[in-house]
């Protein structure tokens, strides 16, 4: 009896345990493709995006990415994941907008620039704010490799 109790328990936390989805840099780049902007808004030569529906059905679900922490310093701190270091990143022209990610940590990391992290989060997809990045993750927290 004491088995089936304990089995019964472990079904039901299963059941309600929700983990993230572990994601990799390929898992971005295969899951989206750009098309002209047809907003009246949007600025000249930008590309909206157009996810894969893999992506879209993980809008809004935590996920885990690892990757390069990017930090710029100012008034507040921005932070991106890249899948490369800072000395060969997007910036510098090694890789497209698919290999970083916009980060919003829930409490300022300890973390430093180049740093190899798991970031998780909940995964926003940006389809038309050309002053943000196509990929964001929001409440996120960072975990040291």
């Amino acid at each position: 009896m004491k088995r089936i109790v304990q089995l019964l328990v472990f079904l039901v936390f299963c059941l309600c345990t929700e983990a993230q989805t572990a994601l990799d840099w390929s898992d971005l780049a295969r899951g989206i493709s750009w098309k002209k902007s047809t907003s009246n808004l949007s600025y000249p030569g930008f590309l909206e995006a157009d996810f894969s529906n893999k992506l879209t059905n993980l809008e809004g679900k935590e996920v885990s990415l690892i990757g390069f922490l990017i930090v710029f310093e100012g008034r507040q701190s921005v932070y991106m994941l890249s899948k490369n270091p800072m000395a060969s990143c997007f910036f510098c022209g090694n890789g497209g907008r698919e290999t970083i990610s916009e980060i919003a940590f829930a409490e300022k990391p300890p973390f430093g620039m180049d740093d190899l992290i798991t970031v998780t989060g909940i995964l926003r997809l940006n389809r038309d704010d050309p002053l943000r990045c196509y990929y964001m993750i929001e409440q996120a927290e960072g975990f040291g490799l």
